[in-house]
C-alpha cells in the first residue's frame, strides 16, 4: 500500500530488504546469511579503548568535526597507508558511519536534477541519498561473472547534467576491487568533464585479491575528490557507526553544512576509540581480513556443494551466486523460499538494481559469520543441491 503522507520520490524506499529478511530469519529460525555484519568482535583493544573512554567522562557533544584524536588519527593512517596528506583541521571530518557521509555529500553537491553515476549493483542508501537531493540517478551496469567496468558503458551515461561519480571500491555487493585501469578510466572523465568523485572505501582494508587504491592517489583527483571510509568494517564494529570523509576544506566545508543538520555529532566515546583502533599495529587489522578470507573460502566450498558456485569475490564481506541452475529465474523467489527449505537466509541481488537484467537471479550471501555457523549454513545448503 503506498503511504500517502510520504513524498513522492522516497514511496520507493520503504522497509529495506535487508530488514525483512532479517526478520524473516528470526520467524523461520534461519542462519541469517542476508545482512551484512560480522557475529564477532574486532580487535579487544579497540572494545577496551571504548570502556574506558565512557568511563573517563566523554560522553557529551564532541566537537562538530569530531574529537581531534580522531581527525588526526585518520590524517595519520591516510598517509601511513596511501601517502595522501589530509590536515586534520578542515580536511577531515567525522560522521555517522560512511552512509551519513555520502548523503550528506550527495546532498551539499547536487542540485535538483543534476545527475549521479554510479555503478550497479548499488548500495542500497545510494538511491535514496540521491532521490532526498532531487538528483537523478544515472546507474552503468557491471556484468558477471567478473564485473568489470564497460567503458562504453561508462561514457554513454555522461550528460551536461552530470555533477558527481560515486564509486565504490572494494564494491559492495560483487566483492570486486577495481583494477589501475578502471581507476584511470574515471580519473580521465572526471578531470576531463570537472566532476567531483565520492568514493565509498568502507571495505579498504577488506581485499583478498588484488590491491586497493584510492581514487585519491591519482593525479589531479586530491583535489576533486571526497574519500569516504568507517571503522564499521575495519574493525568489525558496526554498531558504532564512525564514519569519516577527507577532502579539501571548500569542499569539506560544503559537506559539514548538511552534514550539521542530519545528526549534527555522534559516538562521542567511540570516536576516542577509533582513533585508538587506527594507530594499532597493521597486523591486528590484517587478523581481520584473514579471518574474512577464511570465511569467504567456508562458504564457496557449501555453495559450490549446493549447486550455485559464487562469482569470484576479491573483497568485502559478501559472495554472489546465480541461483537459475536450481531453477529460479528470479533471486526473490528463492530468497523467500531457501527459510523454509534449509533455514537459511540471503539477499536477492535485484534489489540492488534499477534493472536487474541478467542479474534477475543472482543472490547476495554474506560471510562475515563464525566458522561454525558458515559450517551449518554450508551443510544446509547442500541439501539443495
Amino acid at each position: 500500500m503506498t503511504n500517502q503522507h510520504l513524498v513522492e520520490r522516497m514511496r520507493a524506499f520503504g522497509t529495506t530488504i535487508f530488514a525483512e529478511m532479517s526478520a524473516l530469519a528470526v520467524e523461520t529460525g534461519s542462519i541469517n546469511l542476508g545482512q551484512g555484519f560480522p557475529d564477532t568482535d574486532g580487535p579487544r583493544e579497540i572494545l577496551d579503548a571504548a570502556i574506558r573512554s565512557i568511563n573517563s567522562g566523554h560522553n557529551q557533544y564532541p566537537p562538530g568535526p569530531g574529537v581531534r584524536s580522531l581527525r588526526e588519527a585518520i590524517a595519520e593512517h591516510q598517509s601511513n597507508y596511501y601517502g595522501l596528506d589530509y590536515q586534520p583541521d578542515g580536511e577531515v571530518l567525522v560522521t555517522a558511519g560512511a552512509t551519513e557521509a555520502i548523503t550528506a555529500a550527495i546532498l551539499a553537491l547536487c542540485e535538483p536534477g543534476d545527475e549521479v553515476i554510479a555503478f550497479e549493483p548499488t548500495y542500497d542508501s545510494y538511491a535514496a541519498s540521491i532521490a532526498m537531493a532531487h538528483a537523478v540517478l544515472k546507474p552503468v551496469r557491471l556484468d558477471g561473472p567478473d564485473f568489470a567496468v564497460d567503458h562504453d558503458r561508462l561514457l554513454a551515461q555522461v550528460t551536461d547534467r552530470t555533477k558527481v561519480l560515486l564509486i565504490n571500491s572494494p564494491h559492495n555487493p560483487t566483492g570486486r576491487v577495481l583494477t589501475e585501469t578502471e581507476l584511470g578510466w574515471i580519473r580521465d572523465l572526471a578531470v576531463e568533464r570537472d566532476l567531483v568523485v565520492i568514493t565509498d572505501e568502507v571495505y579498504e582494508h577488506l581485499v583478498f585479491d588484488g590491491v586497493h587504491r584510492p581514487l585519491a592517489t591519482f593525479p589531479g583527483m586530491r583535489e576533486r575528490t571526497i574519500q569516504i571510509s568507517s571503522a564499521g568494517k575495519t574493525f568489525a564494529v558496526t554498531g558504532w557507526k564512525v564514519g569519516w570523509a577527507c577532502s579539501t576544506p571548500e569542499l569539506i566545508t560544503a559537506v559539514t553544512t548538511t552534514k550539521q543538520f542530519l545528526t549534527y555529532v555522534n559516538a562521542g566515546p567511540l570516536q576516542y576509540a577509533v582513533a585508538e583502533g587506527l594507530r594499532l599495529p597493521a597486523d591486528r587489522i590484517t587478523e581481520v581480513r584473514d579471518r574474512l578470507r577464511a570465511g569467504r573460502d567456508q562458504l564457496t566450498e557449501g555453495l559450490i556443494a549446493a549447486g550455485i558456485p559464487p562469482f569470484i569475490c576479491q573483497g568485502t564481506y559478501f559472495l554472489t551466486a546465480d541461483v537459475s541452475p536450481l531453477g529460479y529465474a528470479d533471486g526473490v523467489d528463492f530468497c523467500f523460499d531457501l527459510p523454509k527449505k534449509v533455514g537459511v537466509v540471503a539477499v536477492p541481488s535485484r534489489v540492488f538494481y534499477t534493472d536487474p537484467g541478467p542479474a534477475k537471479s543472482y543472490v547476495r550471501f554474506a560471510f562475515s559469520k563464525q566458522p561454525e555457523v558458515l559450517a551449518e549454513a554450508a551443510a544446509r545448503l547442500a541439501k539443495l543441491g
